[in-house]
């Protein structure tokens, strides 16, 4: 056996070991000079050959992402609830968002695709929702994830001596688990954006079942938190008061859709903004958010790179027609819109880091238009126009002595008073405001609050005359709680009093139905109504700011409502790559 291998690789090379001789003695026949010439030509042939093979191998093969890297971010703030029913801070959520995972996740496209969840499905009257589990599933410390964990989940945010913020969410919703893996939701009514409540993180029933609800703001775990999300952390530095520091966190292999390219990330809290751009400055952190839009342009004129998507946020200057009567006159309402220099707001409070709103609903939402038309007129064409809608209305100029002057009615004077936090930003916006209505003749007295006293003394009783405030209107554009009739007095959010019986029937239909076509018909006529009304001059809608480091990649911020939401692409996030052929992307493709 062995001789016959042996003669049929002989009888293989031998071609070539004919010609490599007939080549040698070819070469010995030259001269010293050909010599020199030939091995010349054959080193220019070979590194040719080899960077052309080179080329043609980098112009077939492709570029797709590697497992490994670290990165850090700094946040403002420092976490106290790691906990995805009770988390309230930013620090709060950022962690959350890492750590938890719930039976749907949100994409920065704004969809919702399963997460733990394997499939789902809806009951035809928009009422009971069914979701199946993956196999499989486990927590970070290993234990397995049912339906239990999911019924005790949504049942404890229920819980009203628990005071979780997502309480509201889960009213009147029916939690039973079918089986180990079969979780059934029953509403009271249908609700459209049910879908996005089933992003709630999931807490292991394992470790929490035996924790009071009184206790369950004390527990540890609030800090040391175990979950089943795409990362976990592995641990944290804490100073001489026990405040943390950084969390460690690391990719989680057995994570529900599959182990995050990036391997590891450090989450660092400071105090303020200022301190958070001074560590970044010095190269502490190479992430940076929940920044002004001050800071960003100055980052941005640095080279750094700055990253911005529209929030789903309306901020505007509602009108209390039931306290300040000058307001029931459309024509001073339509003015005062008219009036506003809008596009001067974004482009000298947010720094062109913003988009300027004519409705209630922001870029990003479902519903939303762009207005067909972004010219602008002076700022002269834009008094002359408030001043003769507020003409035509048959309200009077009385000139006084000094040029200023009133504008008057059957004996009622044209002023009222703006109502807004002790916010820069939105400090910045009412100066503007002020200025642009007293150069209409319109008086403005502005008064500023406190955040905490202008929600519980301002807005919560209704005692403003006009209110700058901006509203969290999201992703799936919800607008009932800000516009229904139902919604004028708290803890509802009609922070305009507005009432209109076609609106509110506009606002049902859209809530209910789960046909995304009739939803947009119904916000379209909405919006023509709201608009035509003008209980609000409608300003601007706010980017969300984030910096981040050259180097990582497949970053997509998408329709974020919240800052934490800037994860919600974080499984695509990476530093390191690998250069394939298609091929074998197509082979991986097939046996996934």
């Amino acid at each position: 056996m062995s001789v016959s291998i042996a003669m049929s690789f002989d009888s293989f090379f031998r071609p070539f070991r004919t010609f490599s001789s007939h080549i040698s003695r070819i070469v010995a026949s030259f001269s010293h000079t050909e010599r020199v010439i030939f091995f010349a030509l054959l080193w220019i042939f070979i590194i040719s050959t080899t960077l052309f093979l080179y080329r043609v191998n980098n112009a077939h093969m492709v570029v797709i992402p590697a497992k490994g890297g670290s990165y850090t971010e700094g946040v403002i703030g420092t976490p106290r609830f790691i906990n995805p029913l009770l988390a309230i801070s930013d620090a709060d959520r950022d962690m959350t968002a890492l750590v938890y995972a719930g039976l749907m996740r949100a994409l920065p496209s704004g969809e919702f695709i399963p997460d733990l969840a394997s499939s789902y499905s809806i009951s035809n009257d928009g009422l009971t929702y069914t979701f199946i589990l993956r196999e499989d599933l486990r927590f970070h410390d290993g234990e397995p994830i049912t339906a239990d964990d999911i019924v005790f989940t949504v049942t404890k945010a229920q819980d009203s001596m628990l005071k979780s913020p997502k309480r509201a969410n889960w009213d009147g919703v029916e939690v039973t688990a079918q089986d180990e893996h079969t979780i059934v939701f029953v509403l009271p009514r249908p609700y459209a954006p049910f879908l996005e409540n089933t992003t709630l993180g999931i807490l292991p029933e394992h470790i929490w079942g035996e924790i009071t609800a009184e206790e369950f703001s004390f527990s540890a775990y609030n800090t040391t938190p175990i979950g089943s999300g795409p990362y976990r952390v592995t641990g944290t530095r804490r100073d001489g008061s026990g405040i943390p520091l950084y969390y460690d966190l690391r990719a989680f292999d057995d994570y529900a859709t599959g182990e995050p390219y990036l391997s590891h990330i450090r989450i660092r809290f400071y105090r303020d903004e200022d301190t958070l751009v001074d560590a970044f400055s010095k190269g502490e952190i190479e992430g940076i958010n929940a920044i002004t839009p001050s800071i960003a342009q100055k980052l941005t004129l640095e080279g750094i790179r700055i990253e911005h998507a529209p929030l789903p946020r309306v901020f505007g200057v509602f009108f209390n027609q039931d306290k300040a009567t000058v307001f029931t006159d459309a024509s001073v309402r339509e003015a005062l819109d008219i009036a506003t220099e809008k596009e001067r707001i974004v482009d000298e409070v947010l720094f062109g880091y913003g988009s300027v709103l004519h409705g209630p609903i922001p870029p990003g939402s479902l519903g939303y238009v762009a207005p067909e038309s972004t010219d602008t007129i002076s700022r002269e064409e834009r008094l002359a126009r408030a001043r003769t809608i507020l003409e035509d209305a048959g309200w009077t100029w009385s000139p006084n002595d000094d040029g200023s002057g009133t504008w008057k009615h059957d004996g009622t004077t044209l002023s009222f008073s703006l109502a807004t936090a002790n916010v820069p930003e939105l400090k910045s916006v009412a100066d503007i405001l002020v200025e642009d209505w007293t150069a209409l003749g319109v008086p403005v007295t502005l008064k500023v609050f406190d955040a905490n006293e202008l929600n519980q003394s301002v807005i919560r009783p209704r005692d403003y005359d006009a209110l700058l405030f901006g509203e969290i209107v999201g992703r799936d554009t919800d607008l009932f709680a800000f516009w229904h009739s139902s919604q004028r007095n708290d803890p509802g959010l009609n922070i305009a009093m507005y009432a209109n019986v076609a609106t509110d029937k506009l606002l049902e239909t859209s809530r209910s139905s789960s046909n995304t076509e009739e939803r947009l018909t119904a916000y379209n006529k909405l919006v023509a109504e709201i608009t035509d009304d003008t209980p609000a001059v409608f300003l601007y809608a706010p980017d969300f700011i984030y910096g981040l480091p050259k180097h990582m990649l497949g970053v997509s911020i998408g329709s974020a409502v919240t800052a934490a939401e800037r994860f919600s692409g974080i499984l695509s996030w990476h530093i390191e790559t690998d250069h394939v052929w298609p091929i074998f992307i197509e082979k991986e493709k097939t046996t996934q």
